[in-house]
């Protein structure tokens, strides 16, 4: 029993070491070339669409509900002060 706990340390701790990078990959890489950069998307393009898309969209909503409340708080305090209060 106190082999196979053992095996299976050696096992878990063997399955967590990186794997060695593959003997062609210094090969691939050129040192004397330069390297081109790459294109750079326009600007115009629309963004992909993300899993926080929803979330972002309501918060600006969120905003622009927060601004009309501070101006039409600010119209209603100036109007109380207007009137005397």
């Amino acid at each position: 029993m106190k082999q196979l706990v053992i095996l299976v340390a050696i096992l878990a701790v063997g399955a967590c070491s990186p794997s060695p990078p593959p003997a062609n990959q210094a090969a691939a890489v050129p040192t004397a070339a330069p390297v081109a950069p790459a294109p750079v998307a326009p600007a115009a393009a629309t963004p992909q669409k993300t899993v926080l898309d929803d979330q972002l969209k309501a918060l600006d909503r969120a905003r622009a509900v927060q601004q009309q409340l501070e101006e039409e708080k600010a119209k209603t305090d100036k109007a109380i002060e207007d009137s005397g209060g």
